[in-house]
């Protein structure tokens, strides 16, 4: 077994993937050289696995994945591998449900691995969240009737002006049981996943599979869903494009996602050959 070989944690949104959310020629080669010469290569998102499978596929992975920022670690070519799934225990999210329809948030969007639960109808929300040929796995409707098992995440639409009282809210009711983060892209949106989950739960349990040590493990990310990854990491890189909060508690910062960030520092870090230049030329 090799001694110096990296586990490559990659976010996927303003990381791995361009603004057009394509994985740049350049990026691309550099990531699949790495892979021949032995070293480990994960995708580590918030995304769910339905809407990551295809990056994935075109870095010709073969390696667990990481989801929902944590609460889905699975492997998608291996059924014998140990899956670790933790949702959100269905009382809570229900509580959390009522409450939303308190504060009268707009809609809120329910998932159990890939299938989608939207308590209103909302063509905007299934385009972000799903492809037309997935439309079948949503059910639309009240989500106090529709959701029968535990979510592996709540989605919350809030109204702008409620923003930060409904998290507090959340925190001081729910503050023992779940986790909280807010997005600000397209709309401002809520994620509420179960308390302790986060990606670098699912680098442990990879970097142990696989007997990496954790100065091993390289993390590239830029949002706050990447802090604990980054912390985690042996290596923590934030991107050029990432949070003032995640580039400070990085070991390392790259170029943007715009810029290969995660191609020019592997070619770097890891002191690779030039051959990774064919790729360079195609995205300049």
């Amino acid at each position: 077994m090799r001694t110096n070989r990296h586990l490559v944690a990659l976010d996927l949104d303003g990381t791995l993937l361009t603004d057009r959310k394509e994985i740049s020629p350049y990026t691309k080669s550099v990531v699949q050289q790495i892979i021949q010469e032995g070293h480990i290569v994960v995708i580590a998102t918030g995304r769910p696995h339905r809407a990551s499978i295809a990056y994935y596929q075109e870095l010709g992975l073969q390696t667990p994945m990481v989801n929902f920022n944590g609460a889905l670690i699975h492997h998608p070519t291996d059924q014998k591998w140990d899956v670790l799934h933790t949702p959100l225990p269905n009382r809570t999210a229900k509580k959390i449900i009522q409450t939303c329809y308190d504060f009268e948030v707009h809609n809120i969007f329910a998932e159990i691995r890939d299938n989608m639960y939207l308590d209103q109808f909302d063509q905007q929300i299934i385009d972000v969240f799903s492809e037309p040929n997935q439309q079948d796995l949503i059910t639309i409707g009240s989500l106090k009737n529709h959701l029968q098992e535990d979510p592996t995440s709540l989605l919350i639409h809030p109204k702008d002006d409620h923003i930060e009282e409904l998290r507090q809210y959340l925190d001081d009711k729910h503050a023992s049981i779940i986790e909280h983060r807010k997005w600000g892209v397209p709309w401002n949106v809520i994620e509420v996943v179960r308390k302790g989950i986060n990606k670098a739960v699912g680098l442990k349990k990879i970097a142990h599979y696989f007997h990496i040590p954790v100065d091993n493990i390289i993390a590239f990310g830029d949002e706050d869903n990447d802090l604990e990854m980054i912390e985690f990491a042996g290596v923590g890189v934030a991107m050029g494009n990432a949070i003032d909060e995640l580039k400070q508690i990085a070991n390392y910062q790259t170029k943007t996602n715009e810029e290969d960030g995660i191609g020019n520092f592997l070619v770097d870090y890891l002191k690779l050959e030039a051959n990774v230049k064919v790729g360079k030329d195609l995205s300049e």
